[in-house]
């Protein structure tokens, strides 16, 4: 049988082996971490705020806190609503509920973490409308008040994100639009449909406790070119991916095919384990790298979601940033030092000085998160996370510019609404811009500095 064949690798030296293992590792890292991100994330039999089996809805019901620990970096400015699909069998119907004025967005991402759809107020407007999410198979009828949406891969992630005050009443609201999301296999358009209930555990010795990105780093070259290869086969390379696969074939990965680096002889298989180790290493070591424009201290990464062959970012965002949204819906920079170049720690305070008319320029809204050293959220007496541009009642100053207290205790009392709790050790932000303008796209608009000040000991506790 064709798929019990091991595909053997030409005669090619050990530099050669050691190269293409390297490549791979870092071609292959966004497919394998989306599959066991998939399968963490659907390893439950109900859904949930956070995990839902495959093709059903999980509703972040409240803003993420400094108890969030499933993903770094967390947004604690929208409630997110995300699925993973599984198009092998079928395509799926999305129905998208009518949002009024609501801002959203949903994005799709394929297997290889490429964003090749999105819907939402920026690009779909408000309307109730249906899409069938077709894979990579053709399809040649849809029912009538469908439009398709085709698929590059089987596995498709959808990561959605609804605009909210963050009050109970709002909060309401916004979980009344997540309940009108609803996958429907295309078999069962049309007719009353209910998602199964009891839905079976796929894997039940997956970790739900340990990152994606950790259990990925704990496989073996083995382990890891073996998933790679099976997962190949539903979620196919691309035409513009053929230098890739040629280099994947020259050491015996093939989509479809098993992977045996025993096979391979031990002079290559040592000289595959040793660039495999090279690609993670290198991995790693990018990923610390500034890899966009940096401005008055933020670092505003490079376009995100399209990587075409670029295939290091494709795999650093992956590491980094997984599930990154089109940099046309979230623009995002990050910051871990001041002004002077001096890393940020809550034994300083600090202030972003926004003058009249140099907020951030958005269609949407802007916000500013803080995390520790860990990059999660941190825990403060206010329980404030982010300031939010259009929820927090910031106060403005008397000329029109607005001025937020970055620092550990309270600033004077009627500031309180502009200050960012920080903690007492190192720690960095993070600017996030929905539906930036294309001012902020092309960076001509610059933000402020972060300007640090000598501890006060009046500060209010």
């Amino acid at each position: 049988m064709a798929s019990e064949i091991i595909v053997a690798p030409t005669r090619i030296s050990e530099q050669r082996a050691h190269d293409c293992a390297l490549d791979a590792y870092i071609f292959g890292y966004p497919l394998v971490l989306a599959d066991v991100t998939r399968q963490i994330f659907t390893n439950t039999t109900l859904s949930g705020e956070v995990a839902a089996p495959i093709n059903h809805f999980a509703h972040m019901r409240a803003f993420p806190d400094d108890t969030t620990t499933f993903v770094t970096r967390a947004s604690a400015d929208a409630l997110q609503t995300s699925a993973f699909l599984d198009l092998s069998k079928e395509p799926m119907v999305l129905s998208v509920p009518e949002m009024r004025r609501r801002y959203y967005f949903m994005e799709m991402l394929d297997a290889w973490t490429n964003v090749f759809a999105c819907l939402g107020t920026r690009t779909t407007g408000s309307s109730a409308a249906a899409y069938a999410i077709v894979g990579p198979c053709s399809l040649d009828t849809l029912p009538d008040g469908v439009s398709m949406i085709q698929a590059p891969t089987n596995l498709v992630w959808l990561i959605g994100r609804i605009q909210t005050t963050g009050s109970l009443e709002d909060y309401a609201t916004v979980h009344a639009f997540q309940d009108g999301f609803q996958i429907t296999p295309l078999s069962a358009w049309g007719r009353p449909f209910a998602p199964p209930e009891n839905v079976s555990v796929p894997v039940r010795s997956v970790s739900l406790k340990t990152s994606a990105a950790e259990q990925v780093a704990s496989l073996e070259a083995s382990a890891y070119f073996k998933r790679l290869c099976a997962l190949m086969k539903d979620n196919p390379l691309t035409p513009q991916d053929g230098d890739a696969a040629k280099s994947l074939a020259a050491i015996g990965i093939v989509p479809g095919h098993p992977f045996d680096i025993k096979a391979l002889g031990p002079t290559l298989s040592a000289a595959i384990e040793r660039g495999f180790a090279a690609g993670h290493a290198k991995l790693l070591a990018e990923a610390k790298k500034t890899r966009g424009r940096v401005i008055n201290g933020w670092e505003f990464t490079k376009n995100l979601g399209r990587y075409g062959t670029d295939y290091l970012h494709r795999a650093t965002t992956a590491v980094t940033r997984p599930g990154a949204s089109l940099t046309e819906d979230t623009l995002c920079a990050r910051a871990c030092k001041d002004a002077d170049g001096t890393p940020l720690d809550g034994d300083n305070r600090y202030q972003i000085h926004f003058a009249k008319g140099q907020l951030p320029p958005v269609s949407a809204y802007w916000s500013i998160s803080m995390y520790d050293s860990n990059q999660s959220l941190v825990r403060n007496p206010i329980n404030r996370f982010a300031i939010i541009g259009d929820r927090e009642k910031v106060r403005f100053n008397d000329d029109g510019s607005l001025t937020l207290y970055i620092q550990t205790t309270c600033p004077e009392k009627q500031w309180e609404s502009n200050w960012l709790p920080a903690p007492k050790d190192a720690f960095r932000l993070a600017m996030r811009l929905y539906w930036p303008k294309q001012d902020a796209l092309d960076g001509n608009w610059k933000p402020p500095q972060i300007q640090r000040f000598p501890a006060a000991a009046a500060e209010v506790a």
